[in-house]
């Protein structure tokens, strides 16, 4: 694939690394826009950032119906709060410690004139590299899974505005495949008649492929990235926390946003 001369490198830019406290599902949805948002005006350097869940949820794509997805009286029952972002894909169902979420923020320059197929797995290689290097042998399923030997690790999502990307991928740790059948209405269609064991194989979790703790993977993940693109620590700044507070008073958490799709 021939690079266009106007695409950038990932060395051109000066990533930082964005790892705060466990954060609830409102404002992770919240912050992901208005990240992007900062990155796209030239405010914020291009970000990683690695997601810590102070509660459970169900996280459903910005095109997908909320009661095609969602069994909303088993989540409400199950204590699980459904919130809906502004990138596609499929919905994930989140426990705080059974996942490893990331975005990326970037200048759509990193990706120019790739299709989103090629966009997604370029996003991803240092994570498929992070994976071989802890004994997973780990590749992209187009258009947007990342899968192994042992089953679906994990699935991407990606969002496109204000000339800047967002990249974002949950993968599976430690899932509770029972639970997650509870609430999520299309796994539970396609796998009711398979049972809770295949469920588990399905969305297949690296803590039982690596026997690593989740924070070692995590680490790995990023060691790779720094290794690659070079990466600095960094915080959320007190506007980019006030813009997510603002965003989810005014969209996020509002009832027509999350049934936008009905």
């Amino acid at each position: 694939m021939n690079e266009p001369a106007s695409r950038s490198a990932w060395t051109d830019f000066d990533w930082r690394l964005l790892h705060p406290a466990p954060l609830t599902p409102l404002q992770h949805v919240a912050l992901d826009q208005a990240l992007l948002d900062e990155v796209a005006a030239g405010r914020r350097a291009p970000t990683l950032r690695i997601w810590e869940w102070a509660a459970p949820a169900v996280v459903i794509g910005i095109f997908q119906s909320l009661r095609n997805e969602v069994d909303a009286q088993a989540a409400q029952a199950l204590g699980i709060q459904v919130v809906r972002r502004i990138s596609g894909g499929g919905a994930m169902f989140i426990e705080p410690g059974n996942a490893i979420t990331y975005s990326i923020y970037a200048p759509l320059s990193l990706v120019e004139g790739m299709s989103f197929r090629d966009a997604y797995a370029y996003m991803d290689d240092f994570v498929l590299q992070a994976l071989k290097e802890l004994g997973i042998r780990a590749w992209y399923q187009p258009l947007n899974d990342i899968t192994s030997d042992g089953g679906k690790i994990g699935g991407a999502a990606q969002a496109r505005r204000g000339g800047a990307v967002l990249h974002h991928v949950t993968m599976a740790y430690d899932i509770d495949a029972a639970k997650m059948l509870q609430v999520l209405r299309i796994g539970r269609e396609k796998l009711s008649d398979k049972g809770t064991t295949s469920a588990a194989k399905r969305v297949d979790p690296l803590r039982s492929q690596t026997g690593l703790p989740r924070e070692a993977i995590i680490a790995r993940m990023l060691d790779t990235f720094r290794q690659r693109n070079g990466l600095r620590d960094d915080v959320l700044t007190d506007g980019e926390m006030a813009k997510a507070d603002l965003l989810i008073r005014e969209k996020f958490g509002a009832p027509d946003w999350l049934s936008k799709v009905p």
